[in-house]
């Protein structure tokens, strides 16, 4: 098993340096996250994907635990 985790962008093998929380507000209920990782290139590409489509997003540095 390893400590390090990729980012969740497609093709990307980089190391994940952030995590983009977001939720679907049509299906999923408020206490209900899903989580991205993301490297330092591709962080604001992703935020910027969820955040066209009117999803709640949050960006935090570091990795969940």
């Amino acid at each position: 098993m390893t400590d390090e985790f990729e980012c969740s962008r497609a093709a990307c093998r980089a190391l994940a340096t952030h995590h983009v929380v977001w939720r679907n507000p049509r299906i999923h209920s408020v206490d209900r996250e899903k989580v991205w990782l993301a490297c330092d290139e591709h962080v604001d590409f992703l935020r910027d994907y969820l955040a066209a489509r009117d999803f709640p997003v949050t960006v935090r540095e570091g990795l969940p635990a």
